[in-house]
């Protein structure tokens, strides 16, 4: 009898190339899913058991919610017993908003807001004087104790230096029963048709009351009348002016400056939000940059002429209005059409950016006789601007961007909120400066606050700095200490999006939940991975399962269980080889074992190589928190540039040498971090750049058509003698556009059947039989195999079948050799997991024909790949840079970095605390390094004794 409460049992799961298996997988432990990229580990954790769950917990839902929701597809299981609600952490989830960051991710600024609203000090921003607020009491008695005596005019204020000649105000005062005002310092009598200069700034008051004031009852009553009443008019603010003086003294309900008299609104946690209307920066609506029209983009080449195409948004010249009223400002301001834009004067330029509005005459010598002529120009820059904040398809707006520079709000500063926000302080900080601390410092800064505040200020932040401290805490636990809380989320690499929600989640502290993750160690050097562990058993400890999908050794040695997926990859694996305790794994006969018992390696190279002796220099970087950083890349070598998580080395390589490199062979228009000058860019041709964004996962796309072999493979079909009799295209051949795909499942292979209440059911289509391709484009052959025939083979088939032609055999050879024969061409992209999808991206950029002079940068290459995949990858690796080719990887796996050439690690620590180039040189001379962490843990894989 099987334990429920004990095990999760799934039976009979076939889902992707899973075979049918069983396995029981024990609750309330730390169970590790390991084996070769593509061997069933996704399929087994997310699309089955976490499929599952979420089907089970929209199956609670009453028919009619569910009907919205969509259904979700039962997945191809027999059953699955002891599940308990999941919740997966995967890659890919985080938010592509700008307004989404690390603070509103972990709900940490949220509990900011909160503190601000409740405990900040409110300083004046035009003195800098703290703000006061007063009860109507508190007005009554400071005016009792310090005007005792004094003769006073009591005044509500109803316009500040606003223009205007207020004729219906002053009615509307009369009519109200006030006889007096005070218009710019000076008391008048109200009279019929008053009214003041519209073209100048006034300052008008209403004269609520003129007394003595004196300690006796009718006196306070009085006042109490008096100050409601100019509370009402003056909208909580009121001014108290003694006879005789000129300067009055502010009292108000609100937050006031007591000197000049500005007031704030009473603060909520919305006034300090970005993405409130009471708190953003209005200027920015709470973005922290702006967009603004860049004079270079317009006139990019000042040689050419207006007629050759030298207004760059406008193209050559046409006939269309905005010419013609180019040519009427050069009849204003003496150019053709035909003049270099250099030789146009500086006036006109104006014009033409920022528009103009007038009427001149101009002699016409064949007539004798003047014509008028008018300028209504809205102007270039001003219509790009326009277009980019009003238009209605993303395309213009697109259009627009390209004309312009994204420059950090000169209102707010990239702040983000308005003025008002920024002057509510705490320990003498306002939030944004918070936000921009790293969260090593924030917790720092807030270790010792409590001691800083009393009273009730305490009383009502305690509870709250609590909260803050705790999920700090946990970011702390998982190793994003180098992070700060307004670091875009778009930004943030995969691995550092998934440790944020972890830590979300530990701070959630649920209890008898099973959640998976999907590679956490990714972009995590090393050393914080015993961090990462601990937050992981401590998921566990408080009574959660947790199911970890992972290639890290040292994740699977502390695991409680360990389920091994092969014995190969794709339709060669999908079988459970052996699963147990780390250390019964060890004694098994399989890939994983071999390599974490070392029976297996990736050697370490026998010798170095030298390079060319040539090098690429980058002087004097600035970007984030690199500080002054000169470093030179040896080319001809493979280099790793190495360092925590978070030390700069996406700055420096993804963010200032890749830009320059891309704008300096390819007219790239990203703008690079700051630097001061770069040298040898001519010892190298071209550039390649493999990131981690992912590729199109789309049901129609596939390996075929993301690597471009595709299209090579249906001008193939086009060029065959039968398809030229029939004067078919390679658009015959393809299933995305009428004319060769079935048009009953519109080349998609299935049918949709929409059950109502129930998942929808995908059916093959019964036309075309799943072939995607009506029977005239598949009687088409080459080679007795019609392109449906083709996007069913294996890559190697595949390679094989096209060895005859170079362009498409170049391709498939590169997927071949990256360790992905076994998928087939036609593959849905959505069915691939994450290192066969990062492979192919590789194989795409690689099958590009090498100069011999190329410079490759690859960020995190092993992502997704287990030991067996990385040696695979390492051998094409290591072919490109012998032929002459420069590699820089950006890395954290010790197999990759003991193999490189040459190694530059940033450090020492993230954030603040790295930015700077600690150690250079080959893996042997950074090991002896004391201090850099990168070497600590190279020296083992060296063999090199601590």
């Amino acid at each position: 009898m099987i334990n429920y409460e004990e095990n999760i049992e799934v039976q009979g799961a076939r889902v992707h190339n899973l075979k049918n298996i069983d396995v029981t997988i024990p609750r309330e432990k730390l169970v590790v899913i390991t084996g070769l990229s593509g061997s069933g580990k996704s399929s087994l954790a997310f699309d089955t058991i976490y499929a599952e769950g979420q089907r089970r917990y929209i199956e609670t839902f009453s028919a009619y919610a569910r009907q919205f929701l969509g259904g979700l597809e039962r997945p191809d299981v027999d059953k699955i017993d002891g599940l308990s609600p999941v919740i997966a952490i995967e890659q890919k989830t985080t938010s592509k908003s700008p307004r989404s960051t690390v603070g509103t991710i972990t709900e940490i600024y949220d509990f900011l807001r909160l503190l601000f609203a409740r405990a900040g000090d409110a300083y004046s921003y035009n003195t800098g004087e703290k703000m006061v607020s007063y009860s109507d009491d508190q007005i009554k008695e400071l005016i009792k104790k310090d005007y005792n005596g004094k003769k006073i005019n009591v005044l509500a204020p109803v316009i500040k230096s606003r223009k205007g000649h207020y004729r219906e105000l002053f009615e509307q005062i009369a009519k109200q029963g006030f006889v007096k005002v005070r218009i710019d310092g000076e008391v008048k009598d109200i009279v019929k048709g008053m009214k003041v200069d519209r073209y100048k700034t006034h300052d008008i008051e209403i004269v609520i009351d003129r007394l003595k004031v004196s300690d006796t009852e009718d006196m306070d009553k009085r006042l109490s009348e008096t100050i409601n009443t100019a509370m009402y008019s003056g909208e909580n603010v009121l001014m108290v002016l003694e006879e005789g003086q000129t300067v009055a003294r502010y009292f108000s309900r609100d937050l006031m400056c007591p000197t000049t008299g500005i007031s704030y609104p009473v603060p909520e946690p919305n006034t300090f939000s970005f993405n409130s209307p009471k708190g953003m920066c209005p200027n920015c609506n709470g973005l922290g940059h702006v967009y603004e029209v860049n004079e270079k983009k317009i006139f990019p080449n000042k040689k050419l002429s207006i007629k050759s195409g030298g207004i760059a948004p406008l193209g050559d010249y046409k006939k269309s209005w905005a010419f013609k009223q180019i040519e009427t400002i050069g009849q204003r301001y003496n150019f053709e059409l035909t003049d270099p834009i250099s030789s146009i004067s500086e006036e006109a330029i104006d014009v033409l950016l920022n528009g103009g509005h007038e009427t001149f005459e101009v002699d016409s010598k064949t007539l004798g006789v003047k014509r008028n002529y008018k300028i209504d120009y809205e102007g270039i820059a001003n219509f790009i601007k326009s277009q980019y904040e009003e238009a209605g398809t993303t395309a213009l707006k697109r259009w627009a961007k390209e004309y312009m520079d994204k420059i950090t709000c000169p209102e707010c500063e990239g702040a983000r909120l308005r003025k008002e926000s920024l002057y509510f302080k705490i320990d003498e900080r306002n939030i944004a400066e918070l936000a921009h601390l790293d969260i090593a410092e924030l917790a720092e800064f807030f270790k010792g606050l409590e001691k800083k505040l009393e009273g009730n200020q305490l009383k009502i932040a305690e509870e709250i700095i609590k909260e803050i401290k705790t999920r700090i805490q946990f970011l702390l636990d998982v190793g994003l200490d180098y992070l700060s809380l307004n670091r875009s989320s778009k930004s943030l690499s995969g691995g550092e999006a998934q440790r944020i929600r972890l830590a979300t989640q530990i701070g959630s502290q649920l209890v008898g939940v099973l959640y998976i993750l999907d590679e956490p160690s990714i972009g995590l050097h090393q050393r914080d991975n015993t961090r990462l562990i601990k937050s992981l058993e401590a998921l566990r400890d408080i009574g959660n399962s947790v199911i970890v999908v992972e290639h890290d050794r040292d994740m699977i040695e502390c695991a409680d269980h360990v389920i091994d997926i092969g014995p190969r990859a794709g339709k060669h694996g999908g079988e459970i080889i052996s699963q147990g305790h780390p250390d019964e794994l060890k004694n098994e006969n399989t890939l994983t074992a071999d390599y974490i018992t070392g029976k297996r390696e990736i050697a370490v190279p026998k010798k170095r190589r030298k390079g060319n002796g040539k090098k690429i220099t980058l002087s004097g970087s600035t970007g984030n928190n690199l500080k002054n950083v000169t470093v030179s890349f040896p080319l001809g070598q493979m280099i790793g540039v190495t360092g925590v998580s978070g030390s700069g080395k996406s700055t420096l390589i993804n963010e200032t040498l890749y830009p320059i490199m891309n704008a300096h062979y390819f007219n790239g228009v990203k703008k690079p971090m700051p630097y001061k000058k770069i040298t040898g860019l001519e010892h190298i041709d071209k550039v390649i750049d493999i990131n981690q964004s992912p590729i199109g996962r789309t049901p129609r796309s596939n390996p075929a058509t993301y690597t471009g072999v595709f299209g090579e493979i249906r001008s193939l079909f086009a060029k065959t003698p039968e398809a030229a009799i029939r004067g078919y295209k390679p658009g015959r051949f393809s299933f995305n556009v009428k004319g060769g795909r079935c048009e009953t499942c519109q080349g998609g292979g299935l049918r949709v059947i929409e059950m109502n209440f129930l998942p929808d059911v995908y059916v093959e289509c019964e036309t075309c039989n799943g072939k995607r391709f009506n029977r005239e484009t598949l009687e088409i052959r080459y080679k007795g195999k019609s392109i449906a025939d083709v996007l069913e083979m294996t890559i190697n088939e595949a390679v094989d079948f096209f060895e005859l032609i170079p362009k498409i055999y170049r391709k498939l050879k590169t997927i071949q050799d990256v360790g992905l024969g076994y998928i087939s061409l036609g593959q849905q992209s959505t069915t691939l997991s994450g290192g066969e999808a990062q492979r192919i991206k590789l194989a795409t950029e690689l099958s590009k024909r090498d100069t011999g002079n190329t410079f490759y940068i690859l960020d995190e290459p092993t992502t997704g790949l287990h030991f067996e995949d990385i040696r695979v990858l390492m051998e094409v690796l290591t072919r490109l840079v012998d032929k002459g080719n420069t590699i820089l990887v950006i890395e954290h796996n010790m197999d990759v970095i003991k193999m490189v050439d040459y190694i530059i690690d940033i450090g020492y620590e993230g954030g603040r605390g790295g930015g700077k180039v600690v150690a250079q040189g080959t893996p042997e001379e950074v090991a002896q390094d004391k201090k850099s962490y990168t070497a600590k843990y190279l020296r083992p894989e060296l063999n090199i004794p601590d």
